[in-house]
């Protein structure tokens, strides 16, 4: 549909100067978000009579309205560009994010005894993060790094409030236990100082508080914690030796981008303080035919530091567009001078070297499963007689314990493989336990009910994990919500439930494709995606009510009041042997709310 925006009358009252735009839909959805030296020029460039290519004219004749921001430089623009990029994720502006945030470090400061742990998501509450890291794997051996080096605890408060004994962790040298008295506040607030210079590489620091606390050990006689002090600094040192990297004492990153066609991988190895923190490789999406290498770096480089401080100096496989004033903006960005290079030599050049070829790999193996996934597409369209191949496949299983802590999975697959950033899962509440037909028909009427709200993706072909009863459970809900024009595979499993013998439900239809043909292995790789997504929420599921305390059932005990009780009973063991009276002195407890926690407590006793 053709907007009625006014392109030409919005350009006459822009200003001159730097600044970023933002074209919107009749949906107010973000079409597209662009930077600019002079506004008024560029978004004009829009408007006039020349030919943009068929991508360009179709954003422009999709635009409703438009927004600008006014900035003091072009590099505050290239800035906010990519902020904006960012947040708002545009449809026709290349996407260089992959489908995960970004892993982060974080010590929750509000305990007495902080614990540290691996974090996604939002920063907002009162925490210390470190990071972004570029990979899970770079965190994980941060962590056990410090979980050996300095015994900070990783089990979750309920745990925590309610040990009696040091566990396992205490025993094999990795926490100092905190939960039963093992060490002080005083001692493990410095060991908490020393894990956050550590992850700001400031090894040195670790290393010097370390053996002063050898020295005092030694001083008081205390031989056998000096000795375990002075094989924590050997350990140190041993790490720092292992992780050093020759001439890489200043923060570093490595980015190296290759292409095959149209498909591109992008490939960052990040270096901090000499010490290897891992790589990730990211594949653009949103390509435009006209878009070079020197476009895509700038356009990843905006986006890679749109959300993080930037080393101090960068390594480049390409030139990026724009290069000067991404030093500037960079600069501005880390409060220092940023060093952007590209034609290198000696260990950066091999460092160089390692990233393209980890990049070309990773792009290798992504294009091999991306052709095998068409295949499987393709074959499958002919075996069930689809009009043509399905753009967006949705599976849904459900996965329970004897009925209990029943969740249901919805994953998705297109001609890329899978589309991770849509899989969905659902608790499922409200039925008779091991009733999987209402498991499966609550799960699909939450699932398409939202998206019919929301105007969401529809699938093209919706596959059930079971036989004829849960195709028709499937089939009734789709009914009802009007979605009946969606096809629904059934997926019965095979004699002794072997893998590549199932059994096609395609309407009246019963196909049973074998183990060698192509549409077989991709319904048995979707199905079994779906079945280890529905596994994994449901152990997650049941290890969060075993880990749960009972007080947390207990309706006017909040996380404070939990606090106070545990504490002043010295856990759980002593709260369960009170009796009302002794709870009512707890201040803040009431009488009425003391005989609630003990019937609470006898009920789960």
């Amino acid at each position: 549909m053709t907007s009625e925006f006014d392109g030409p009358a919005f350009v006459r009252s822009l200003s001159s100067g730097p600044g970023v735009y933002m074209m919107r839909d009749a949906d107010d959805k973000v079409l597209y978000v662009g930077k600019a030296r002079n506004l008024k020029r560029r978004v004009g460039s829009y408007f006039n009579r020349q030919d943009k290519g068929p991508r360009i004219n179709l954003m422009v004749r999709k635009i409703a309205r438009m927004e600008v921001s006014l900035t003091r430089t072009e590099a505050e623009a290239l800035l906010l560009e990519n902020e904006w990029i960012k947040a708002y994720r545009p449809r026709f502006n290349i996407n260089l994010r992959d489908d995960k945030s970004y892993p982060w470090i974080r010590i929750d400061r509000r305990h007495q005894f902080p614990r540290i742990s691996f974090y996604r998501g939002s920063r907002k509450n009162d925490a210390a993060y470190f990071g972004p890291f570029s990979s899970a794997g770079a965190v994980r051996e941060s962590l056990n790094q410090i979980y050996r080096l300095l015994g900070l605890r990783q089990c979750r408060d309920t745990v925590f409030a309610n040990r009696t004994r040091p566990c396992l962790q205490y025993q094999i040298n990795r926490c100092s236990a905190p939960c039963v008295g093992y060490i002080s506040p005083e001692d493990y607030a410095r060991d908490v100082k020393a894990a956050s210079a550590f992850l700001k590489g400031r090894s040195e620091a670790v290393i010097e508080l370390l053996g002063e606390r050898m020295q005092a050990a030694s001083e008081g006689l205390e031989f056998e914690k000096a000795a375990a002090l002075r094989d924590q600094i050997q350990a140190l040192q041993k790490v720092r030796a292992s992780q050093y990297v020759t001439d890489a004492a200043n923060d570093l990153d490595v980015i190296a981008l290759t292409r095959e066609g149209a498909h591109v991988a992008v490939q960052v190895v990040e270096f901090r303080h000499g010490r290897n923190m891992g790589g990730q490789c990211f594949f653009p999406g949103n390509l435009d035919a006209s878009w070079d290498d020197h476009a895509l770096m700038s356009a990843f480089i905006g986006q890679y530091y749109a959300e993080r401080q930037p080393p101090s100096e960068i390594l480049l496989s390409s030139e990026p567009a724009e290069a000067s004033l991404w030093k500037e903006a960079l600069a501005a960005r880390r409060e220092g001078k940023v060093g952007l290079r590209w034609n290198v030599r000696g260990d950066r050049s091999q460092w160089l070297k390692m990233a393209l070829a980890n990049a070309s790999d990773a792009l290798r193996r992504r294009l091999a499963e991306r052709d095998k996934v068409g295949q499987g597409l393709a074959a499958l369209s002919e075996l069930i007689d689809l009009s043509m191949p399905p753009e967006r496949m949705e599976c849904f299983d459900i996965s329970h314990s004897s009925g209990t802590e029943t969740v249901a999975s919805c994953v998705v697959f297109g001609p890329e493989g899978a589309m991770k950033k849509h899989y969905r899962q659902f608790n499922i509440e409200g039925i008779e336990p091991g009733d999987d037909y209402a498991a499966m028909e609550q799960a699909l009427r939450r699932r398409y009910r939202r998206v019919l709200e929301e105007s969401g993706a529809v699938p093209d072909l919706l596959v059930i994990d079971g036989g004829k009863g849960q195709v028709s459970s499937a089939r009734k809900v789709m009914e009802a919500l009007g979605l009946d024009a969606v096809p629904i595979l059934g997926v019965a499993k095979g004699p002794g439930r072997k893998a590549g013998h199932e059994t096609f439900i395609y309407g009246d239809r019963q196909v049973k494709p074998g183990p060698y043909h192509p549409a077989s292995h991709l319904v048995q790789q979707i199905r079994d995606e779906a079945h280890r997504f529905a596994i994994s929420a449901h152990r997650r599921r049941r290890q969060k009510r075993a880990q749960a305390s009972p007080l947390e059932q207990i309706a006017g005990v909040g996380p404070q009041r939990r606090q106070k009780l545990l504490q002043h009973f010295g856990g759980l063991q002593g709260l369960k042997k009170a009796s009302a009276e002794d709870l009512a002195r707890v201040p803040g407890i009431s009488q009425s709310l003391a005989e609630r926690i003990v019937a609470g407590l006898q009920d789960v006793s």
